[in-house]
């Protein structure tokens, strides 16, 4: 018997205690991975499972309760104070889990499965799926381990690495975003490869599409500006030191302007940066935009004649495939995930040095050859359209299917 996408019963437990996937993204704990949780969860739900994803208040003003879509919602529980950063949480794991068991017990749901994202929720997924008796499939979006051999600062928690390990250890099915990293989680936890399986991370092509861009520069008010694009976290492990270097040794800066969009006005990394930019007299060229919209930033992908990820780590590097998707060119290191889809010469370019001049040469070939841009965009389009979410939903089911079908009672006869 199967594990039927048909059966109001097959209920399953998305586990992501500091990510929500209703947050404001762009935030200095909002990323990829909320993106992931939110869409994943909608697209199963549109399958026939039912997806509750369990997450912390982390805003007072929201519902304990809200709906993605069809048969998906997200689940608020206390778990420490609302505004508290994600390196204390842990010690909140004991309330997080305690809530999530009080509120699935009152509510009479049961689950066939729980499947956890980063390591605090896989520390509680362990829990609940012992208690529940039923598989733990553990996503982790990114490993303490390659962040600290990427970036020596990576500041992470002492526990944090071997929390993942026992949590490999112990989980039915690891998903990892890449070979990279399913190859890091074999060499440096141990794990067993026939128990990792590889399942990128996906886009929506719908809203992240082409557009004139023309108009959308206008739109921003950038009418005549060739816009180099940033769009993320603000932190060191972005590297963006990097890409204001970089912008600096572009020879002909002549109505040049460079978007980030992301962080939090009064975040120290946000601080640290923007004197950075008035000390480099910048501050005319740079365009501090902060936190946009989900459904905002196709306007800032398709205005820009590239985006650029200077980043020490990315376990997958979600943002460079959205702006492939509306057929943008990308500059990026040639880190983690990102050689998974973006292909050197082809949809844009993976710098292999940490150098600045390395990132302007890139740039200044694209921002002077408007052919190469735009046969770089439609390589990059048709790249994104074979990642779409619903076809990632697909091979999850079939991932979950394989973990429950040895556990269902045999069919009658056989």
């Amino acid at each position: 018997m199967p594990f039927s996408p048909l059966d109001p019963q097959r209920r399953v437990a998305f586990i992501s205690m500091h990510g929500c996937p209703v947050a404001r993204l762009g935030e200095r704990e909002t990323g990829g991975m909320n993106v992931f949780l939110l869409q994943t969860a909608k697209e199963l739900g549109k399958r026939g499972l039912s997806v509750d994803v369990y997450t912390r208040y982390h805003d007072p003003s929201d519902p304990q309760v809200i709906e993605l879509g069809p048969n998906s919602r997200v689940i608020h529980v206390r778990a420490g104070p609302y505004f508290e950063e994600k390196g204390s949480l842990y010690w909140y794991l004991p309330q997080f889990i305690r809530n999530v068991m009080c509120y699935s017990s009152a509510e009479q749901l049961e689950y066939q499965l729980v499947h956890s994202h980063y390591w605090l929720s896989g520390r509680a997924g362990m829990f609940l799926a012992k208690q529940w008796q039923v598989p733990h499939v553990a996503s982790f979006h990114t490993l303490a381990s390659l962040k600290q051999q990427a970036y020596v600062g990576a500041p992470e928690p002492e526990m944090r690495a071997g929390a993942e390990r026992k949590i490999m250890e112990a989980a039915e099915l690891v998903l990892a975003y890449s070979d990279h990293e399913r190859d890091a989680m074999a060499r440096l936890y141990d794990v067993a490869r026939p128990r990792i399986e590889v399942l990128p991370a996906g886009v929506d092509t719908d809203v992240f599409r082409p557009m004139d861009r023309e108009a959308c520069k206008r739109e921003l008010g950038l009418e005549g500006k060739k816009v180099v694009l940033y769009v993320g976290r603000v932190e060191p492990i972005k590297g963006l030191d990097l890409l204001l270097n970089a912008v600096t040794s572009i020879e002909d800066r002549r109505d040049l302007k460079l978007v980030m969009v992301g962080g939090k006005e009064g975040e120290p990394e946000v601080v640290r940066l923007k004197a950075r930019i008035q000390e480099m007299g910048l501050a005319e060229m740079v365009w501090f935009v902060g936190p946009v919209k989900q459904e905002r930033l196709p306007t800032f992908y398709n205005a820009a004649e590239a985006l650029v990820l200077p980043s020490h780590y990315e376990s997958f590097g979600l943002v460079a495939l959205e702006a492939l998707a509306c057929g943008t060119p990308v500059v990026a290191s040639r880190v983690g995930g990102l050689p998974t889809f973006l292909k050197d010469g082809e949809t844009g370019y993976l710098v292999p040095w940490r150098s600045p001049d390395s990132f302007a040469d890139r740039l200044e070939v694209l921002l002077t050859h408007a052919a190469l841009r735009e046969s770089m965009g439609r390589a990059g389009r048709q790249k994104a359209l074979s990642l779409g979410w619903d076809r990632l939903a697909e091979r999850l089911e079939g991932k979950y299917s394989s973990l429950l079908s040895p556990l269902l009672p045999a069919a009658a006869g056989s």
